[in-house]
């Protein structure tokens, strides 16, 4: 079955999430993910959910907690704030998603947790394009996404390799757990 016949079948079931980490379609990106270090993920997942959280303040200018939960998934992987801090305020960006009833920008808040969430481990990562490609697909509709989605996850293997390539130049400080 072919990554769109997956879609159709998931939105068919009302699944929230319309890709999986299971699925044949991401086992290429996954792969890649478990050959970088933790500060490249981490690096990666902020630069696409700094993305979406401009997409979010967009719709949604008075709210904050998704920017609230990327300043402090920054601050917790620089070693600046420790784990529950950032941990509320992730989970507070999650919340948002609950309180919303548009299905592009609740899969959009739980990108930005789940890319949040990489500085715990590296694993999140997947869940970044899970939800991402999920908010193309219900925004572009399933008839008209395959180009986006196709082009979106070609970003997301391209902006790993330059994050891969750029972290020895990274000015920034890292938390020692992060250097494990």
């Amino acid at each position: 079955m072919d990554w769109l016949q997956e879609v159709q079948a998931r939105l068919k079931r009302r699944n929230q999430a319309l890709f999986s980490k299971h699925s044949d379609y991401l086992q290429d990106l996954l792969l890649l993910f478990q050959e970088q270090d933790h500060r490249t993920m981490a690096l990666w997942a902020f630069d696409f959910a700094g993305e979406t959280v401009g997409r979010l303040e967009e719709k949604y200018p008075d709210e904050t907690r998704p920017r609230e939960a990327l300043e402090a998934a920054r601050a917790w992987a620089a070693g600046a704030v420790k784990m529950r801090f950032a941990q509320r305020k992730i989970l507070d960006c999650h919340a948002f998603a609950k309180e919303i009833s548009c299905k592009e920008d609740i899969a959009m808040c739980h990108a930005v947790g789940q890319a949040c969430a990489v500085v715990h481990t590296a694993g999140h990562a997947i869940g970044y394009p899970i939800y991402d490609l999920t908010a193309i697909v219900y925004r572009e509709g399933i008839e008209h996404c395959a180009a986006a989605v196709e082009k979106r996850k070609q970003a997301y293997l391209d902006r790993l390799l330059d994050w891969q390539a750029r972290l020895p130049d990274y000015p920034g400080s890292w938390a020692d757990f992060m250097l494990k």
